[in-house]
C-alpha cells in the first residue's frame, strides 16, 4: 500500500488528503499532483474509487480514471451524488462486503451519508472517519435567523458516526489508514477517544439546553470553554448535529431553530 499526500482545500491541519494506490485499486485521488502521477504510471491501475465524495477527496477521479482506462465505482443508490462531485459516470457499483479489486467495502456513515472504508488484509482505509489528532467534522443543518437553510448546512450524522465507529473498534483492524494525516497504529484507542469525544460534547450540549440555552448560538456559546470564533460556522453546525441526535433520541426538542428540554 503507497499513500500520496495531495494538497486539497481542506479543513484538515495538515492541508492534504491522502490517495492510496493499493495493489491495482486507487482510492481517494484527491487531485492530480506530479507524485500521484508517478506513483500510477508505475502500477496498473484497474479501480478507481473514493470514501466519500466530499470535493477534498474527489479532484482527480476524471482525471486518473481516464489515464488508466479504470473501472470507476461508486456506492450504490449514491450514484447522482457521485456523477454531480466528479463529473463522471460510473461503471460499477459497490455496497457494504463488495469486493473490488484487493479491496472489500464497509459501511461507515455518519461524516457523509455515502461515507465507506476499505478493509484490506488487517489494514483499514477510513477517509474521514478516524484522524490521529483532533476530531473529524460531523456537522448538522444550520439555518439563520427566519429558519432558512443556512449556506453551511451540513449532512453529518452522529448517531450514525458513533454507530460507524463502534463497528470499527469491533472489528479490531490493526492499522487504520485515514484520508488526512499519518497511519493509526493504536486503533482501538484512538477510536475510544473520538467516541468519548463525541459524548462528551452531547452532554455538555445537553446540559446547556437543560440550563436555559435556546438558540444554536446561544447553546454552541455554552458548549463550548474556548473562543470559537475563527471557526464559528463549524462549531454551531458540530452543535447542530448533536442537537439532531438529541432530539431523534427524545433527550430534547429542536426544530432547528430552537432548542427546549424535555420532560
Amino acid at each position: 500500500m503507497e499513500s500520496i499526500a495531495v494538497p486539497t482545500e481542506t479543513m484538515a491541519p495538515e492541508g492534504t488528503t491522502n490517495a492510496y494506490l493499493v495493489e491495482s485499486a486507487l482510492v481517494d485521488p484527491a487531485g492530480r499532483t506530479d507524485a500521484l502521477d508517478r506513483a500510477v504510471a508505475q502500477r496498473d491501475v484497474d479501480h478507481v474509487l473514493v470514501t466519500h465524495v466530499h470535493p477534498d477527496h474527489v479532484g482527480g477521479v476524471a482525471h486518473y480514471a481516464d489515464v488508466c482506462d479504470a473501472t470507476v465505482w461508486a456506492r450504490a443508490g449514491r450514484e447522482r451524488r457521485f456523477v454531480d462531485a466528479t463529473g463522471v459516470e460510473p461503471d460499477r457499483t459497490f455496497r457494504g462486503g463488495t469486493r473490488v479489486g484487493p479491496l472489500t467495502a464497509v459501511d461507515t456513515p455518519g461524516h457523509a451519508p455515502d461515507h465507506v472504508a476499505f478493509e484490506y488484509g488487517e489494514a483499514l482505509l477510513t477517509g474521514d472517519l478516524v484522524v490521529a489528532e483532533g476530531s473529524v467534522v460531523v456537522a448538522g443543518r444550520r439555518t439563520d435567523g427566519e429558519g432558512a437553510a443556512h449556506p453551511a448546512t451540513g449532512e453529518g450524522d452522529v448517531r450514525s458516526y458513533l454507530v460507524s465507529l463502534r463497528r470499527l473498534h469491533a472489528r479490531d483492524p490493526a492499522t487504520l489508514h485515514p484520508g488526512h494525516g499519518p497511519v493509526i497504529d493504536d486503533p482501538r484507542a484512538q477510536i475510544r477517544r473520538l467516541i468519548d469525544h463525541r459524548l462528551a460534547r452531547e452532554e455538555r450540549v445537553a446540559d446547556a439546553v437543560r440550563s436555559g440555552a435556546r438558540t444554536l448560538a446561544d447553546v454552541t456559546d455554552a458548549a463550548y470553554d474556548k473562543d470559537v470564533s475563527s471557526v464559528r460556522s463549524l462549531a454551531e453546525a458540530t452543535v447542530a448535529a448533536h442537537l439532531e441526535k438529541l432530539d431523534a433520541e427524545s433527550a430534547v426538542a429542536w426544530d432547528g431553530r430552537r432548542a427546549e428540554p424535555r420532560s
